[in-house]
């Protein structure tokens, strides 16, 4: 979930009121549906990577609406007779699941949609059954689904409650971290998640505003960290507010340990040959992605199927502006 500032920054920062806009991620009508399918980045790529083919179990760890599962999942049934192979798609957005649901409808028999976070991917196979699987998918961006919903209180384009929980059922919302923790621990938070250089300045604005008004709402918010941000450090491209606001989703939905989880998990969970392939947003991600399967490969248990990171070609940014930032590692497990 995406700083490496491009693209989960962006999404943020730059108005995306419809799907006309022409600076709005590119969205595709599925023909069987009226709604408007949030469109997952590098799917050639992804394909390419795990090479799906019938027969096989893939798990999609972050399944959103169904865009890369809906890609894989024609590759895992046979064209004539044989035995079908099954997809587990895992999502904590339980608004998303709902939508991946209804696009993945025709697929029914052969996937599953799961409420709940890929950190617990060992527990969920056990419950499907499963001890290992041929492949795996994880995209770590968000969706315009998350973004443009102002209830959700992930973006500032619009006044809504500062909340950020992807999954409704946890326990704290960004409101409550605003709310709660100490000057030292807002600079610290927006410093190590955020890597945003006026973290010690917006902390002790904020620290002084919420003494005078309670800062609930994601509008007053990011006129609170404007104020502290000096006018000549201002990005033309970012918001003032951005980094602040990927920082606290990530400590709201304690992402980053989350995908140290499932990085541990690969080699119990992948099948010999099995493949992984894993998108990040943003330099934190892609760092703990990049280390991880390194060290496996030192370790003879991964083979580097990416030695650098795919890229989306210039076409898909193009289509799609969110894709900028995106970039995908795959290890296959060895035997």
């Amino acid at each position: 979930m995406g700083i490496d500032v491009e693209c989960d920054l962006d999404i943020m920062a730059r108005p995306r009121s419809n799907s006309n806009d022409a600076n709005a991620p590119s969205e595709r009508r599925h023909p069987n549906a009226a709604v408007n399918w949030h469109q997952p980045v590098l799917v050639n790529e992804v394909i390419q990577c795990l090479e799906p083919v019938p027969g096989t179990t893939f798990v999609d760890c972050t399944v959103g609406t169904g865009g890369h599962a809906r890609a894989i999942l024609p590759h895992l049934l046979p064209v004539g007779a044989g035995t079908p192979g099954r997809l587990i798609g895992i999502d904590c957005d339980a608004t998303a699941l709902a939508q991946a649901r209804q696009r993945l409808a025709e697929f029914r028999p052969y996937v599953e949609v799961v409420h709940d976070t890929f950190s617990h991917l060992p527990e969920i196979l056990a419950r499907a059954g499963l001890t290992q699987v041929h492949g795996l998918v994880a995209d770590l961006g968000m969706s315009s689904l998350q973004v443009d919903d102002p209830a959700r209180g992930f973006s500032f384009r619009h006044e809504g409650p500062l909340d950020m929980r992807m999954d409704q059922r946890l326990p704290t919302t960004a409101a409550d971290l605003i709310r709660t923790l100490s000057e030292d621990e807002v600079a610290d938070l927006l410093s190590r998640l955020g890597e945003e250089r006026w973290a010690r300045r917006i902390a002790g604005h904020l620290v002084d505003r919420r003494a005078r008004t309670p800062i609930v709402t994601t509008t007053h918010l990011a006129q609170v960290i404007a104020e502290a941000v000096p006018r000549r450090a201002g990005s033309r491209r970012l918001h003032p507010a951005t980094r602040t606001f990927m920082a606290l989703r990530m400590a709201v939905n304690d992402e980053l340990l989350a995908l140290q989880r499932l990085l541990e998990a690969l080699p119990e969970v992948l099948l010999p040959g099995g493949r992984a392939a894993i998108i990040t947003f943003h330099s934190l991600e892609d760092r703990l992605v990049k280390h991880a399967f390194q060290r496996g490969a030192r370790d003879g248990v991964f083979r580097l199927l990416t030695k650098k990171p795919l890229r989306p070609s210039a076409r898909e940014v193009a289509a799609n502006p969110r894709s900028r930032s995106a970039k995908l590692r795959s290890v296959e497990r060895c035997s």
